[in-house]
């Protein structure tokens, strides 16, 4: 089961890295059919989507698509945000529904974006404004971390209803966002809670390749809007499938 779950791991990462994004509501959707609890969930994929998106974050970075004034406003109550969330505790039920109503959502959102790629870009902003940014990421780094889901999941879906950059740009914002919101909530799961999942390093190295070979095959092969609905069926299939278990 853990080998099986290690392949689908490095597949998901694959897969989701290929379109410019992390993973999280994948390693999620994956452990939660798998029959895993939170204790295992969300600092499995708090660690898998910092690492992913470390790697999206570099590549990003190389485009010239990485912004501070884009990412840094939503940062700044986003790492505290965060920390808070990664340390609540949601009832089984609870968290549950929650992720439910995640994988739901991120599926909808991933599909719309790919629909409207185009009517978002010409409606959108030069930048963020400031303090709208800054509450946003507040609200995107404590749900980031109560959940186990990057924060870039909030953040994106708020800037392209929003208009607040072009969907490249939104993209690359967002990677940061579940860079920074995931490693700061498994930071602190962590040292409130030492005893991680024993297979947490095979499935971080599993994840990891995965992410490398999704940039290099997602820039040269795949069609990307494609893809997107791809994932988004994946997705939206999986909630409902948590809702109706």
């Amino acid at each position: 089961m853990s080998g099986l779950l290690t392949i689908c791991f490095a597949i998901i990462a694959a897969l989701f890295a290929s379109v410019g994004q992390a993973g999280a509501p994948g390693y999620v959707a994956i452990m939660g059919l798998f029959g895993h609890g939170a204790a295992v969930i969300k600092p499995t994929a708090l660690a898998l989507t910092t690492l992913v998106a470390a790697i999206g974050v570099f590549g990003f970075h190389r485009t010239g698509l990485l912004r501070a004034r884009d990412w840094a406003p939503f940062a700044i109550l986003g790492i505290p945000g965060a920390v808070i969330g990664g340390l609540i505790d949601l009832q089984p039920s609870t968290f549950r529904i929650a992720m439910t109503a995640i994988l739901l959502g991120a599926g909808a959102q991933m599909a719309w974006a790919a629909r409207m790629t185009a009517e978002l870009d010409a409606r959108a902003q030069d930048k963020p404004p400031l303090i709208p940014a800054i509450l946003c990421g507040g609200i995107s780094g404590l749900l980031a971390g109560i959940t186990g889901i990057g924060g870039g999941l909030f953040v994106a879906a708020t800037m392209l209803l929003l208009g607040w950059a072009p969907t490249k740009r939104v993209a690359a914002c967002a990677q940061t966002s579940n860079l920074y919101t995931a490693a700061a909530a498994f930071t602190a799961i962590w040292l409130a809670h030492p005893a991680l999942p024993p297979e947490l390093p095979i499935w971080s190295l599993a994840a990891g390749l995965g992410g490398l070979a999704g940039v290099w095959i997602g820039s040269r092969y795949l069609p990307a809007k494609a893809l997107r609905y791809m994932l988004a069926t994946i997705l939206l299939a999986s909630g409902i499938r948590l809702a109706l278990a």
